[in-house]
């Protein structure tokens, strides 16, 4: 059987940062999906169970900002790994579930390459 590449969500408000970071991302071999808000990538969540990485925006409109997307992520999905980002705010450590990643905004495409590909390999 063929090797897919790993499945990862983009939740970010902000449109240009969003294609950004996906364009990033799927030229680094990833498959990318995308989501505007935390609503958008639970739905897509429910519909798409291969998804490996979560990479979250934490300040963001709606129901619920990214470390709640966050700790509901890990409640629901235990697998799925989380990397969440802001310019704003740091995470910590208690913040985030365990396991996961924080990048602080503005963040190199490297970085946040090198942060899936460590987060994806330690899955498997």
């Amino acid at each position: 059987m063929a090797r897919r590449d790993p499945v990862i969500l983009i939740v970010e408000d902000e449109l240009l940062l969003r294609l950004d970071s996906a364009e990033t991302t799927e030229h680094a071999g990833f498959e990318v999906v995308q989501a505007a808000n935390a609503d958008e990538a639970i739905a897509i969540l429910e519909a798409r169970p291969e998804i490996r990485v979560v990479f979250t925006d934490i300040q963001m409109p709606g129901s619920m900002d990214g470390l709640k997307l966050a700790r509901f992520v890990r409640d629901r999905w235990p697998p799925i790994r989380i990397i969440a980002t802001s310019g704003r705010v740091v995470a910590g450590e208690d913040d985030l579930p365990a396991g996961s990643l924080f990048l602080s905004k503005p963040y190199r495409g490297p970085v946040l390459v090198s942060a899936l590909r460590e987060l994806t390999t330690a899955a498997d």
